[in-house]
Parts: structure tokens; C-alpha cells; sequence
């Protein structure tokens, strides 16, 4: 019998972008290769430009390296700040490809009460 797979109740192009203001956004290898094939350049060199390294006493992560965003605090450095939406969206991570694994997506839905008790489509809530 075949799995029925259920459409997602989120419109990511209707988001100012989120998940992506998120401070950790943890990367494998894998997703380091991606990027380095997508901009033609190293390994080495990828990991160096677009990641840092986060260790803590239960972590050891690579991590997107960040830049300061007029609507949240900061965003990933490949997020167009603009247009709201990803610049390597064929090379994104594997984290971002399946969040947020779900049907739902908590601040969508918050999003979209919050525009209607605004009464404006168009409207982000302060960070």
C-alpha cells in the first residue's frame, strides 16, 4: 500500500524568513561539499567562509555563519535580506531542506493570526 504523503499547511514565500534568524544553524560535511560544489571553490575553503565552529561542553558544531537583519537580530549569511528568501536555495543545507518537519510550521501559524488581528497581510511582528 502506498504512504500518502500529506501537503504541507505553510507557505514559506508568505514568511519574512524565520528559520533562517535562527542562531545555530548546524551543517554536516555533506552540506559543507554542497556548498563548495555550488560556488565552485574547496572544501576547506567553503568551510572557512561560510561556517564556524560552536563547542560547548555537550556540542561540537559547524555552524552558518550570520549577518545583522533589519527585521530579526540576524540572519544566515545566504538569506537575501531583501527579497526574504534564500540565495542557495538548490544548495541548501539538509537542516533547512526538511524543516521543519512537519505539516505545520509553529511561526507560520502565528504569522498568519497575527496579520489578521492586524488586519494587514503584509505584517511582521517586531523581533
Amino acid at each position: 500500500m502506498k504512504k500518502k504523503v500529506l501537503k504541507p499547511r505553510y507557505d514559506c514565500a508568505k514568511c519574512p524568513g524565520y528559520c533562517c534568524s535562527y542562531a545555530r544553524i548546524a551543517i554536516k560535511d555533506f552540506d559543507i561539499e554542497r556548498l563548495a560544489r555550488h560556488f565552485g571553490i574547496s572544501k576547506t575553503a567553503a568551510r572557512l567562509k561560510f561556517t564556524y565552529r560552536y563547542q560547548t561542553k555537550e556540542l561540537d558544531e559547524q555552524l552558518l555563519r550570520h549577518r545583522q537583519d533589519h527585521v530579526f537580530k540576524s540572519t544566515c549569511m545566504f538569506f537575501d535580506q531583501d527579497k526574504r528568501r534564500c540565495t542557495v536555495y538548490e544548495a541548501r543545507p539538509s537542516v533547512c531542506r526538511i524543516y521543519p518537519e512537519d505539516r505545520t510550521c509553529g511561526y507560520y501559524e502565528f504569522l498568519k493570526f497575527e496579520r489578521i488581528q492586524q488586519g494587514d497581510e503584509d505584517f511582521i511582528p517586531s523581533a
